[in-house]
């Protein structure tokens, strides 16, 4: 009983988990305001995630820019909205404690990104690492076949009538992968952080999740990708308020979902 109290947690078991069918816009539009209300309440944690992210991404930016590795900085970039979710937890946990009541402390906060000591959030992050690998070498792959022959160096090459092409194709490429990594974690993280629950049970939640509210869900992504994606352009900087309110927004969203 002692546990339930300071963590704010239900032992295992103790509630069924339900996914609702009746996800809306009025919920998308709560979510997004107590998105809002929860980085205006406690924006240090939200700035702290938030600058880890942004630094990363600077960080990649000109490690790639000073090795004149242009194929590379456009999927990376493409790309590197897939590690948002993981950067998320923190905010996930911060969301959590103040709908249950309990001290935000930052010890606290950060002992929510290594889980309970059973590996579950460790492992939800290898595979969202993992993809984000496994993206950049199809992305890799398809620049070098399209370029193969140009003769033009990477840069020229992605203003080509090719190089467009290219990068649609790349585009639709990316957007399928980046559709499957969201139906899986779009619970599944935030389902981690607030129950005692396997990986493997968070990420089929979250894909009951995408089946029962498809419509709504896929809007929520499509916000996402926009605003993450308009938010990287003033030099990632647009994240430190973006990122923060998407993700205690999108516990907000997680908490009408699953009951």
């Amino acid at each position: 009983m002692a546990v339930a109290e300071q963590t704010g947690r239900k032992p295992p078991g103790a509630v069924a988990i339900h996914v609702s069918r009746s996800l809306a816009w009025a919920d998308l539009k709560a979510a997004l305001a107590a998105g809002w209300a929860d980085y205006r309440a406690a924006p240090q944690f939200g700035l702290f995630f938030a600058g880890i992210y942004v630094a990363a991404g600077l960080a990649l930016a000109w490690a790639l820019a000073n090795q004149s590795a242009v194929a590379w900085l456009v999927p990376a970039a493409a790309g590197f909205p897939l590690l948002a979710p993981f950067c998320a937890v923190g905010l996930y946990d911060v969301s959590r404690r103040r709908e249950a009541g309990l001290p935000l402390r930052w010890l606290a906060v950060l002992a929510a990104l290594k889980g309970r000591g059973d590996e579950q959030i460790l492992s939800m992050g290898v595979i969202i690492f993992v993809a984000f690998g496994f993206w950049l070498m199809i992305a890799h792959a398809i620049f070098t076949i399209f370029q193969s022959g140009s003769g033009t160096d990477s840069f020229a090459f992605l203003l080509s009538s090719t190089g467009l092409i290219m990068l649609a194709v790349g585009s639709a490429v990316g957007a399928a992968m980046a559709l499957a990594f969201y139906a899986v974690t779009v619970v599944s993280l935030p389902m981690l952080v607030d129950r005692d629950v396997d990986f493997m049970t968070a990420i089929i939640t979250s894909l009951s999740a995408m089946r029962a509210n498809g419509h709504m869900l896929l809007i929520w992504a499509v916000l996402i990708a926009g605003s993450l994606f308009m938010a990287m352009l003033p030099a990632f900087l647009g994240l430190l308020v973006v990122l923060p309110v998407l993700g205690h927004a999108t516990w907000h969203l997680y908490r009408r979902i699953v009951s």
